[in-house]
């Protein structure tokens, strides 16, 4: 099922038009396995009314990868197709296949061939500089290997200054649920982004005729299923010391955010942890995250930062599910159990948090909130936690807000606290402790306000915000 990629489809339509650097373009496209990078490509290049090869490296020797390669471009069974011996005659084989002919070739899990043979990238660039840059080819190289995609860009790197183009490929924004499960409310479709995020492959797993503790159920807790590989199938090609990488992990998604929190709950050196935690931000499964009120100026050496695992499975994962998998007397009702009867906090701490953040940028661009935000993010000090805030470091507006995923309406000793103690400490940690700022409050709430608690904060002119108002901006509907 392919779903939404509309920026990404007018990034790859636009390769076909451009005239500088030349009508030939090399682009590198990557991102976290199962994000829908080969969908994308073959949907596009299916569409885009020119003729493509689409091939993919395997773990195979070097002569087999060729041989593969050249007979996909022939179309024909591998052992017809010609043989060759180097990267370099291969790719001189390839420009005099194509001359001077338009062809959009993707080269697919390409550190696959770049492992078996380094040689093949420098023998790409060559191929670039002499064949290729003059022709008519869009060559896309794309792969999952996150870091050593990345190092593509480098100085160190053969292809470094031969890119025309790059593309990070994101996981889909939760608007994009709706089309996965059209018949799921709000409240449904919140909770699965909290529990797979925009992952198009997690997200075609589940069942949309199933609710979604069924899915739950059925899909995500079904024995011999994907969900429960998940994480050391991600984490396998991507590092060694897998056992100390899983520990790390583990001991964020259980509630260790500080370095020696994360340290001492794995069980790892301070200095040990500091190092894996640099190549999982690097692989985009964790996050350091900044108080957002921390001055621009100071962020880079403000040691206020709290590590987050930054893949919604691999949160629901470590913080339900892995202490359960070596454990052979737990059953899956038993996990199921835990789950429901946890997953309302778990959701309101995670998804329902970055969602309403997500509406004050959305907002905040479309000239919605009394002043366009520079910085969007949560605030933590020893004073007090802001769940939402929005603040322009230069009108000396902020926003403040505070999420309730909850049973009930938000009262109105809920809307004091928040425009009374929590905005009087919070704004001891702006600059000249908070003298001159406007302040605007929010509430964001699943089940709605009271009276009294909306007349509180309208009064002060903030916004009350309701599950449903948050799913139509978000949307698009607003």
């Amino acid at each position: 099922m392919f779903v939404d990629r509309k920026k990404e489809l007018a990034f790859l339509n636009d390769l076909l038009t451009r005239e500088r650097p030349g009508p030939a373009q090399l682009v590198l496209l990557y991102g976290r396995r199962r994000v829908g990078k080969t969908e994308l490509l073959i949907h596009w290049a299916k569409n885009s009314g020119v003729d493509f090869t689409y091939w993919a490296a395997e773990r195979e020797s070097p002569n087999m990868q060729r041989n593969s390669l050249f007979a996909r471009l022939l179309n024909v069974p591998e052992d017809s197709a010609p043989v060759h011996r180097t990267w370099s005659a291969l790719w001189q084989a390839v420009a005099n296949h194509f001359g001077g002919k338009r062809h959009v070739l993707i080269l697919d899990e390409l550190p696959y061939a770049a492992e078996a043979d380094p040689a093949m990238l420098s023998a790409l660039q060559h191929a670039w500089d002499q064949y290729f840059q003059r022709s008519n080819l869009v060559i896309i190289l794309c792969g999952s290997h996150v870091r050593v995609m990345e190092t593509l860009l480098s100085r160190q790197s053969p292809l470094f200054g031969r890119m025309t183009a790059q593309w990070h490929l994101e996981p889909l924004p939760f608007s994009s649920l709706q089309e996965f499960f059209p018949g799921w409310n709000a409240d449904e479709r919140v909770a699965a982004y909290a529990i797979v995020g925009g992952i198009p492959a997690y997200l075609n797993w589940f069942n949309p005729k199933y609710s979604l503790v069924e899915n739950i159920r059925k899909v995500i807790l079904a024995s011999g299923g994907m969900f429960l590989a998940e994480p050391v199938f991600l984490l396998y090609d991507e590092v060694r010391e897998l056992k100390n990488y899983l520990a790390v992990l583990k001991a964020i998604g259980t509630g260790n955010h500080t370095l020696s929190e994360i340290g001492q709950h794995a069980f790892l050196p301070s200095t040990a942890v500091n190092a894996y935690l640099s190549t999982l931000q690097e692989l985009r499964l964790v996050e350091r995250r900044l108080p957002v009120m921390v001055r621009p100026g100071e962020r880079g050496k403000s040691r206020a930062g709290r590590y987050h695992l930054s893949d919604p499975y691999f949160r629901f994962y470590f913080h339900f599910l892995a202490s359960f998998q070596d454990d052979p007397l737990t059953s899956s009702e038993q996990i199921l159990e835990r789950i429901q009867q946890n997953l309302r906090a778990f959701v309101g701490a995670t998804a329902f948090e970055e969602l309403c953040r997500q509406w004050a940028i959305v907002e905040g661009k479309a000239g919605n909130l009394p002043f366009v935000p520079n910085a969007v993010g949560g605030h933590w000090s020893r004073r007090v936690q802001i769940d939402v805030v929005a603040l322009n470091w230069n009108s000396k507006k902020i926003l403040l807000g505070e999420c309730k995923w909850g049973a009930d309406k938000i009262d109105r000793q809920v809307a004091l606290d928040l425009t009374g103690e929590k905005t009087r400490l919070a704004l001891l940690d702006l600059p000249d402790m908070g003298q001159g700022w406007q302040v605007y409050p929010v509430l964001f709430g699943r089940q709605g306000f009271t009276d009294a608690a909306q007349s509180e904060i309208r009064d002060l002119g903030g916004f009350c915000i309701h599950l449903q108002e948050l799913d139509k901006v978000l949307n698009g509907a607003s």
